[in-house]
């Protein structure tokens, strides 16, 4: 007797638990269902795709006459592009100042010159440790190219070179331009292109006066790895030399009397 009562009171005691089991599992499948289910056949658009909400059966809805979507006020095309008719331009969208071409030297220092270097030879730091040789702003081609090139470069990138959209606003980018073209005269300066009335000062003169390593005013030259094609290394005579084309001995070492050096 006892026997048959204990297997009955396990067996009830089973049916319970599996009842519970069994209710537990069907409320968990139930809430799981509803909850996809909610989220499957939430009321929304689909783009390109008709609705009948609309009376026009478009759920894609035409913008509100006159409207302007953020950051994309471009009314000056050629400020925010470089290009003028889908070509590169040439010039600056405004006035150059002192202050511009300083802002532009800064941000040239701290973006560009890893791969183009402080004078814009291509022989920055990384190109010297293997990185894609950069190009060379002293180069006769790059010297008669409009700036609206080097805008556009930095907006969208050119080969090896990502774009800098993101760390330099469209402002910076021209400043950064009107650089690059200052850097190339300081490099490629004529005793004609310096003004009347301004002195000329032999670049060692000024190395010494400002306390500057003798080796700031020797000639300069690409540094890099001997097996990049196409980029000078020295001591190597069958590398091209990244002497500035047409430069004379009398401009390779003047500078005005601003203290920019014109080698």
């Amino acid at each position: 007797m006892q026997r048959s009562a204990m297997r009955e009171q396990r067996s009830g005691a089973m049916k319970r638990v599996e009842r519970i089991a069994l209710l537990s599992g069907l409320g968990a499948i139930s809430l799981l269902a509803g909850c996809r289910q909610d989220m499957h056949d939430q009321p929304k658009f689909f783009p390109q795709r008709g609705t009948s909400f609309y009376m026009d059966g478009r759920s894609v809805r035409p913008q509100v006459e006159n409207t302007v979507a953020r950051s994309q006020l471009h009314e000056d095309t050629y400020f925010y592009t470089g290009l003028v008719n889908g070509k590169e331009g040439d010039g600056l969208p405004f006035a150059v100042t002192p202050e511009l071409l300083a802002r532009g030297q800064e941000r040239y220092n701290v973006y560009c010159t890893p791969c183009h270097s402080r004078v814009g030879n291509g022989g920055g730091m990384i190109v010297q440790r293997g990185y894609s040789p950069a190009g060379n702003f002293q180069s006769a081609r790059l010297r008669a190219i409009g700036l609206g090139h080097f805008f556009n470069v930095m907006t969208n990138g050119y080969g090896s070179m990502p774009d800098y959209a993101a760390q330099l606003p469209p402002v910076d980018r021209w400043a950064v331009a009107a650089y690059i073209r200052a850097l190339q005269l300081s490099q490629n300066a004529e005793r004609s292109d310096v003004p009347a009335g301004v002195e000329v000062k032999p670049l060692a003169s000024i190395v010494e006066s400002e306390g500057l390593p003798e080796s700031f005013a020797q000639d300069w030259d690409v540094v890099a790895p001997p097996d990049m094609p196409g980029m000078a290394v020295p001591g190597n005579p069958s590398a091209p030399s990244t002497k500035p084309a047409g430069a004379t001995p009398a401009a390779a070492g003047a500078t005005t009397g601003n203290g920019a050096a014109s080698r």
